[in-house]
């Protein structure tokens, strides 16, 4: 199978609003009612402004670069994120993945999430892209 080349340097940024909607579809599927995410009496009490994001559907948005970066023949192998700061549900997240290093057909880059538009850092760490299948 023929992978596409991949080249330090290279990098992909997304940028999208964290909406109500898609925070009750992701608690239909993750099953967490955790007060912060689904109740914004709760999370104002708590100190935020409204209910906060799901910490993996914020860390998710880094997914659609990486696969932008890995094309058609790779996937995420692994993928280690450090949360800095909550999100609130409205807030607009830049997710960016940038490759850092290559080795053979695999890739380990550096993911970043920040706040739009301030820059401020919700979340960072590494992802490792890995072809779908050797050979």
């Amino acid at each position: 199978m023929s992978h596409s080349p991949l080249k330090p340097g290279a990098a992909f940024a997304f940028r999208k609003t964290m909406t109500v909607a898609e925070q009750a579809m992701f608690t239909g599927i993750s099953g967490n009612l955790g007060g912060l995410y689904v109740d914004a009496v709760r999370a104002k009490k708590a100190g935020a402004s409204n209910m906060v994001a799901f910490e993996l559907a914020v860390g998710g948005l880094a997914t659609t670069c990486l696969s932008q970066l890995g094309g058609p023949t790779r996937r995420i192998g692994s993928i280690a994120l450090n949360f800095a700061a909550p999100v609130i549900v409205g807030d607009s997240v830049e997710a960016k993945a940038e490759i850092v290093e290559v080795a053979g057909d695999e890739a380990t880059c550096r993911v970043t999430c920040t706040l739009s538009p301030s820059g401020a850092i919700v979340v960072d760490g590494t992802a490792m892209l890995v072809p779908f299948a050797k050979g």
